[in-house]
């Protein structure tokens, strides 16, 4: 209204107000009012700016890439960048030009060329797994770029999201990447296959280990049960021995035993005769009648075997001799009580003797008494 105008900025906006073509004031976050006839207003953006770019470059075996990625900046010397660049705004606020695409442009130019050299040294595999390397590139190249510093920009920042090769050679590296990762795993079935196979051979050399180590333990413990059975023989058969050998030597103390107590018998014996031929060498020059008779034995059997003996020794001196059965029967009677009848028996028999008829005439008497008992004898 009137030609008078108020313009009012943020902060991070450099602005400066020329007029009549020359710069009447400038600073940042300006609040003013300007005539529209003879004034103009250059602003300036000082805060960063996030530039995302995608371009396409060629590898070292001649493929294809596309580089996509992001630049963060900001701009540090706004009057610089002024005098390159129009940054003039209308009195709505809005830019005239497009020169902000351009310093854009310029700076995604830098970028590319900054990592196009990187990229042609490598190839298509290595391309695309270089990410931080490309990062590094363009970074280094854009702080060292002329033209990036007389437009007075910073960068701050450059970020590569992704690397792809076109299409057919992304399928190809598919195909090829994943015949690879089949023969890998082919060769993970193989060797775990080839595995199992060697477990299981070390577990059959195991078990024929084990097998062997038993069979040599248990023939040890048939070693050692024969040496056992060897040894208890022999200790057996030495006891045996022992054995054999004590009874010849209880034999022969036994042996001796008997001779000596053969000996001392033959002593005792030799001992006793001569005792008992000392004893009876007084009575070897007396009659056998006296001897009898100092015996004094009250028997009256033994009168008659006395007799008997006397009438034997004169036997020639007698003509007959009648025996009754009476007094043999007298002779062996047992009975203590016969010993009476036996002597009236060797009276008569004695009177007998003396007197022939008479006792003829007894014995015909006795005979008739016992009939059919024959004589005892006739001398």
């Amino acid at each position: 209204m009137f030609g008078l105008s108020y313009a009012k900025f943020d902060s991070t906006t450099y602005v400066m107000l020329y007029k009549n073509g020359r710069l009447v004031r400038e600073g940042r976050g300006l609040a003013f009012f300007y005539g529209t006839l003879g004034s103009s207003i250059a602003a300036v953006p000082l805060a960063s700016n996030d530039l995302p770019f995608i371009f396409n470059e060629t590898t070292a075996d001649y493929q294809s890439i596309s580089i996509q990625g992001q630049l963060t900046y900001r701009i540090t010397q706004p009057k610089q960048l002024a005098e390159l660049l129009d940054f003039t705004v209308s009195s709505s606020g809005n830019y005239k030009t497009d020169d902000l695409e351009k310093l854009n442009q310029r700076l995604v130019n830098e970028a590319q060329t900054a990592t196009s050299a990187f990229v042609h040294s490598l190839g298509l595999k290595d391309s695309v797994r270089s990410n931080k390397a490309i990062e590094a590139e363009i970074g280094v190249g854009l702080r060292a770029s002329a033209a990036v510093a007389l437009l007075g920009i910073e960068v701050l920042g450059v970020n590569i999201l992704a690397v792809r090769a076109t299409p057919e050679m992304e399928r190809a590296l598919e195909a090829e990447t994943r015949e690879r990762l089949q023969q890998e795993a082919d060769q993970a079935v193989y060797e775990r296959r080839n595995f199992a196979v060697e477990q299981e051979r070390r577990i059959k050399e195991s078990e024929l280990n084990t097998d062997i180590a038993v069979e040599e333990k248990r023939k040890q413990i048939d070693e050692k049960r024969n040496q056992t059975q060897l040894q208890r023989a022999a200790n057996e058969r030495q006891l045996r021995e022992l054995q054999v050998q004590a009874d010849i030597a209880v034999e022969a103390s036994r042996a001796k035993l008997l001779e000596q107590q053969t000996a001392n018998e033959r002593l005792a014996a030799d001992a006793q005769g001569y005792v008992t031929e000392t004893t009876l060498r007084p009575f070897q020059s007396l009659d056998w009648r006296i001897l009898t008779a100092l015996q004094n034995n009250p028997d009256p059997r033994l009168n008659i075997a006395l007799a008997f003996r006397e009438l034997a020794e004169n036997a020639a001196k007698i003509g007959t001799l009648n025996i009754t059965p009476d007094l043999l029967d007298g002779l062996l009677d047992k009975n203590d009580n016969s010993g009476g009848s036996s002597g009236n028996n060797s009276d008569n028999s004695a009177g007998n003797s003396s007197g022939g008829d008479s006792s003829n005439d007894s014995g015909s008497s006795r005979r008739d008494a016992r009939p059919q008992t024959p004589k005892s004898g006739r001398r």
